[in-house]
């Protein structure tokens, strides 16, 4: 060779790595003859650095080509094992049913986790103890002082776990490595088995223990070698030899172990970084927290940080949506000057936000990583389906299945427009009708209203509800198989639709079908391994599976747009990099708790600390920032409060601010200069091309008399909201009704009034004794909420309640049928008033005959009784109905005297409450009343927005249309003529 290959090499943060790897390969291979490159074997860290190899070596020309294999399918010399099972799937469903063993004798060891996630973690464990050469021993040896109780506990199950899981270590590749590595160490060392022709580690930072013993082993070898990505040869040796295991969340700390063990690396090739002053810079930045006193020594001999951050530019976006639409904003130039710009992304939220505002320009970024597979139309199907097991089926849920675009997609007799338009109806009739928990029997009256096509659609629906209803009550554990089997059958059946067959529908077509099928049939093959499951596990068992596969979806994507996580930042250092969502949680992201062992005993096991996440990420950062243009990116608030700049940013930035002899809080500004152009941009963007002024308060006046009636509830809404009444009226809006029913307060009085009006209609004597009517009201209390609300808390807290004032109701009511006769109950009435195409309509909750010929008007009152101000002046509808009873309004009294108004209180301590009532005051509200009606009638009146809301809090149904917000309660509302007036 032209220059031996032997010890360790590096390259620094800013060249591209597999290009400068290739050159200085080939440099060293000058003279050789074409077949030595072919004897050359190289070990990479990854598939994505191996197809940049491979590229690279495609520019160079003709070649024969080393081999070319990633270090994790390690196997030299005697240690190939071909045919091994490795089933890690098995291995997570065993310890799973261990650890279902464990929590059914001890809860409290697993409470609050899933046995899938315990399981997924447990097996995470055991694989870092074979990866860094541990066993049980070394868990059994952890000091843990006041807590060696529940340790013990713990540890006795660790022990059974470790032994069921680490006595085969050649059934699991993690062990199989590290057995690999440490023969290969011992043989090589005695100059046994050596390989036959160079062998290099390109690309990897030796995280796992396994790797990193074989690259030690490799870089001892007569022709090996290990070539080290984005290593900081600005970093003093006095740093390097303190950087211990207290410094694991330092971006070279994993170096540490190979420079103690290979010495300090020579350089690969002579390439330098884009910005061997930004490399200074951020190398001083990121020193570990012990020696940033580093940072005054060292600081002043910092060049002149303006021309050193010149390609920086720094974006500090006011929310992640604004970031989203800078960043889109920034690939967007990029893709029209034909460059090439990459994303790097720790957070799948905002590449989704880059993606979607990419869109807006036709343009798809090439993404690395593809759609996570929960995320697809499969995915997001199966996961529906899973949820339907345990839980009662809500109208939402419902609808959200039957929208899919994969349910029905099999039929061969309804086509999909028709099943949509079937969902639409029924989405209507459930909003308005419910119930709340739709079964089989919901949809037969409503079937029997439609064409033959809606008949058939139902009678699908009915029946795939019957199939439902059962899965949906079982919440007991269940053989695993058996529970996969009953998901993927109720899946498919939904799938094929009516009269279809899963064949012919989309549920196992396409890519993210394709490895769907295949993830649920290797659940299959190994789920006999599995303990029973109830419907939870089952669900985060499924999500687990999915959630580690992507797919990548065959669409042309723009050649020199791409993302990528930030693993990759290694790969790409030319053009301009993206560094985005650099906000402490978003990157670094936050550690994960481990449920067996704390970070103190991970140290005295000798495992690796959760920091250790924290340097990789760093060292990920430091790559990144050394590219030859890079924008870092973060947004200043999320959903939730304001954000904390990353770490690594917030050094360098303290270290440039710090700095106003190196220029550094000038180069500082210019940073942000040139992000806020690129935030100016897309705020420009985002801001609509017309100037669309505030509305003002509404105040219609429609043509001609806008109704000829009124119920006597909406009186008070049009003395305190005449647009409500507007837009309910005459324009005939009505608020959709949720989606998903709750017992709220107004469900609540309508079960109470039923409630009373069942007991009243059971014609109760004046003289029953008062434990026969309590013990009859409570009854119909029980039927009509087991009736009426199907949530069993709700059911339970409110029979409470009303059997807690039951004594004062039922004495309350018996003193009222001693004096009269309940004689208007819900019954319609109406009154036309004199002189104007106007009639009143009410339907009073009672209306009670006494026995002095007089009537007594009662409300039923789940909450509090209006005030006799709030009568007088707002709510008038005992006062109106008053004077419609009076006047002959109702068919059942005529024209009667009126006694008196009363409120029962159906809630609280379930008193009666009188309100001042007597002829004059009830003359002058019906006055006021006519002239009210007149004023609108003869449009005299516009029907002013919020014209008298009780609270500044009031939330009317028609806000939104009136456009409240745009205008305020202090503003006037002028009357404005609306529609035709001839």
């Amino acid at each position: 060779m032209g220059d031996p290959m032997r010890g360790l090499y590096a390259l620094p943060p800013g060249v591209h790595f597999a290009r400068e790897f290739v050159r200085g390969l080939l440099d060293r291979m000058v003279g050789q003859p074409p077949e030595a490159l072919a004897r050359v074997t190289i070990l990479v860290n990854a598939s994505q650095t191996m197809g940049e190899i491979r590229r690279a070596f495609d520019r160079a020309g003709p070649l024969l080509l080393p081999k070319l294999r990633t270090i994790t399918s390690v196997d030299p010399g005697p240690l190939a094992m071909p045919n091994l099972p490795e089933a890690p799937l098995a291995r997570r469903l065993q310890l799973a049913r261990l650890i279902d063993r464990m929590v059914r004798l001890r809860p409290d060891l697993g409470a609050g986790h899933a046995i899938p996630v315990l399981a997924q973690s447990l097996s995470l464990l055991m694989t870092e103890m074979q990866t860094e050469g541990r066993d049980i021993t070394d868990l059994e040896s952890i000091d843990t002082g006041d807590h060696a109780r529940h340790w013990q506990n713990a540890l006795a199950f660790l022990r059974i776990a470790a032994e069921f899981h680490l006595d085969e270590p050649w059934r699991d590749r993690p062990a199989r490595q590290r057995a690999a590595a440490e023969q290969a160490l011992a043989q090589w060392s005695q100059g046994l088995n050596l390989p036959q022709g160079p062998v290099i580690v390109a690309g990897s930072t030796g995280s796992h223990g396994a790797t990193r013993l074989y690259m030690q082993a490799v870089a001892a070898l007569p022709q090996g070698a290990v070539v080290l990505p984005g290593f900081d040869f600005d970093q003093p040796q006095s740093v390097w030899d303190n950087l211990g295991d207290a410094a694991d969340d330092h971006p070279q700390s994993r170096f540490a172990p190979l420079i103690r063990d290979a010495g300090y690396p020579a350089r690969w090739t002579d390439a330098q970084p884009a910005s061997p002053a930004r490399n200074r810079l951020l190398s001083l930045a990121l020193r570990p927290a012990p020696v940033t006193d580093q940072w005054i020594a060292e600081g002043p001999q910092l060049p002149d940080l303006v021309p050193a951050t010149a390609d920086l530019t720094l974006i500090e976006a006011d929310q992640p949506g604004q970031e989203a639409e800078a960043i889109a904003l920034v690939m967007r130039d990029a893709a029209e000057r034909d460059e090439c710009v990459t994303l790097i992304a720790a957070d799948s939220g905002l590449i989704r936000r880059v993606t979607a505002a990419l869109d807006r320009w036709h343009i798809l970024p090439d993404d690395s990583a593809g759609r996570p597979l929960p995320l697809t139309a499969p995915g997001l199907f199966l996961r529906q389906v899973a949820a339907l097991f345990g839980e009662a089926l809500t109208v939402d849920r419902l609808l959200i299945l039957l929208k899919h675009p994969l349910t029905a997609t099999g039929s061969q007799v309804i086509g999909r427009n028709d099943i949509l338009r079937h969902t639409r109806d029924l989405e209507l009739k459930l909003r308005k009708f419910g119930p709340a928990f739709p079964d089989a029997p919901t949809l037969t009256d409503w079937a029997t209203k439609g064409d033959d096509s809606r008949k058939i659609w139902a009678e699908w629906l009915a029946g795939m509800l019957d199939r439902i209803t059962p899965l949906a009550r079982d919440r007991a554990s269940r053989p695993l198989p058996d529970r996969l089997r009953d998901m993927i059958a109720l899946a498919e059946a939904l799938a094929a639709g009516p009269g279809g067959d899963v064949q012919a529908s989309r549920l196992w077509q396409d890519k993210a079908g394709t490895m769907s099928r295949a993830v649920l049939d290797h659940l299959l093959e190994h789920a006999h391994h599995g303990p029973d499951v109830g419907p939870n596990d089952l669900c985060a068992l499924l999500i687990t599976e999915l959630q580690a596969k992507a797919v990548r979806e065959d669409v042309a994507a723009w050649h020199s747009l791409r993302i990528h996580g930030p693993r990759e930042a290694r790969l790409y250092a030319n053009g301009t990099v993206i560094l985005s969502g650099l906000n402490e949680g978003g990157w670094p992201q936050p550690l994960s708790p481990d449920p067996w062992l704390s970070r103190q005993m991970r140290l005295a096991a000798g495992l690796p600390v959760p920091e250790r996440q924290i340097g990789l990420a760093a060292h990920d950062f430091q790559q990144g920032i050394a590219a030859e243009r890079v924008i870092l990116t973060r947004a200043r608030r999320d959903a939730e409060a304001e954000t904390i700049p990353s770490r690594w940013l917030n050094r360098m930035m303290n270290l440039m601010g710090g700095l106003p002899d190196r220029n550094g809080p000038q180069g500082l500004a210019a940073m942000r200069d040139r992000g806020n152009r690129w935030l100016a941009m897309a705020e420009a963007v985002a801001r609509p091309t017309e100037t669309v002024p505030p509305a003002r308060r509404p105040s219609p006046v429609p043509p001609g008399p806008p109704f000829r009636e009124l119920p006597v509830t909406d009186i008070s809404l049009l003395i305190r909201d005449p647009y409500a009444v507007y837009a309910k009226r005459v324009l005939n809006l009505r608020p959709l009704p949720p989606l998903r029913p709750e017992p709220d307060a107004s469900l609540r009085g309508q079960t109470l009034h039923a409630i009373v009006e069942a007991l009243l209609k059971t014609r109760p004597a004046p003289d029953t004794p008062p434990e026969v009517l309590k013990a009859q009201f409570l009854a119909i209390t029980r039927d009509t909420l087991q009736t009426d609300v199907p949530w069993p808390t709700a059911r339970a807290f409110w029979a409470a309640r009303i059997e807690g004032i039951a004594e004062r109701i039922v004495a309350d009511e018996l003193a009222r049928l001693a004096e009269g006769t309940p004689t208007v109950i819900e019954n319609r009435g109406r009154v036309s008033v004199p002189g104007m195409d106007f009639t009143l309509t009410a339907k009073p909750d009672r209306i009670d005959l006494l026995h002095d010929g007089q009537v007594v008007v009662y409300d039923y009152k789940s909450g509090t009784p209006p005030t006799d101000a709030q009568i007088r002046h707002f709510d008038k509808q005992l006062m109106l109905e008053a004077a419609m009873a009076r006047r002959g309004g109702f068919d059942a009294l005529g024209p009667v005297d009126v006694g008196a108004i009363r409120y029962i209180q159906l809630g609280g301590e379930g008193r009666t409450f009188d309100r001042e009532h007597d002829h004059a005051i009830e003359g002058g509200t019906w006055d006021g009343f006519v002239e009210l009606i007149a004023a609108y009638l003869t449009g005299r009146a516009g029907f002013t927005a919020m014209r008298a809301p009780e609270k500044t809090s009031y939330a009317g149904d028609y806000d939104h249309l009136a456009r409240y917000g745009e205008w305020a309660l202090t503003d006037t509302a002028e009357p404005r003529k609306v529609g035709d007036h001839g």
